[in-house]
C-alpha cells in the first residue's frame, strides 16, 4: 500500500515555478468571466515565476500545499491592512489548482493558514473575496466567516465590490 503525503509547508524558492502554474490555473478558473480578461491576463503575466521566487523571500509568508510532491495550492498571510478593521492578521491568498479542489485540501491549507496567524500572535483575521465569487464566499462562510466588510477593487478601470470576512 503507498501512502499519499500531504503537507503544509512555507515556500522555497525552488518552489517558485509550481506556485506560479498553480496561480495561473486557480485564477483562471476563479476569474475568468469576473475579471476582465485584459487585467487579469495581465495580472496573471507579472506574477510569473520570478515573481514568485522573490514572494518566497519577501514580507509576507507564503505557504503551499504540497501533495505527493505536487504543489497543489498556496497562501499568503501576514499583517491586516486595512487598518479600519479591529483585527491583527489577514489572509491576503489562498488558492487551490481546479483539481485538487472540494476534496478537503482546501480546509487544510486554510487551518494551516490560521494556525499560524494565531501562533504568530495576531488577535482575529480577515480574508477577502470578490463579491461576485460565490465559490470563495461559500468557502469563507463554511469555515467560520463573517462577511462583516465592503470595499471596491479596480481591475484596469473596472470597478468590482470585495467583501471581508473575518475571524474572530
Amino acid at each position: 500500500m503507498k501512502t499519499l503525503s500531504i503537507d503544509v509547508r512555507r515556500a522555497e524558492p525552488q518552489d517558485a515555478r509550481a506556485i506560479s502554474e498553480a496561480h495561473r490555473d486557480a485564477w483562471l478558473q476563479a476569474y475568468s468571466g469576473l475579471i476582465p480578461h485584459k487585467p487579469l491576463v495581465q495580472m496573471l503575466e507579472r506574477r510569473g515565476e520570478t515573481w514568485w521566487r522573490k514572494a518566497t523571500q519577501g514580507p509576507a509568508t507564503l505557504l503551499v500545499l504540497d501533495v505527493a510532491g505536487v504543489i497543489a495550492g498556496y497562501a499568503t498571510i501576514g499583517l491586516n491592512r486595512a487598518k479600519a478593521l479591529p483585527y491583527e492578521g489577514e489572509i491576503y491568498e489562498i488558492y487551490l489548482r481546479p483539481e485538487y479542489q472540494g476534496i478537503g485540501m482546501g480546509g487544510r491549507l486554510f487551518n494551516e493558514s490560521r494556525r499560524l496567524l494565531k501562533f504568530l500572535g495576531c488577535e482575529g483575521f480577515v480574508c477577502w473575496c470578490l463579491e461576485d465569487s460565490e465559490h470563495a464566499a461559500s468557502f469563507f462562510r463554511r469555515n467560520g466567516g463573517l462577511d462583516i466588510a465592503e470595499g471596491m477593487e479596480d481591475f484596469a478601470g473596472t470597478q468590482l465590490r470585495k467583501v471581508g470576512f473575518v475571524w474572530r
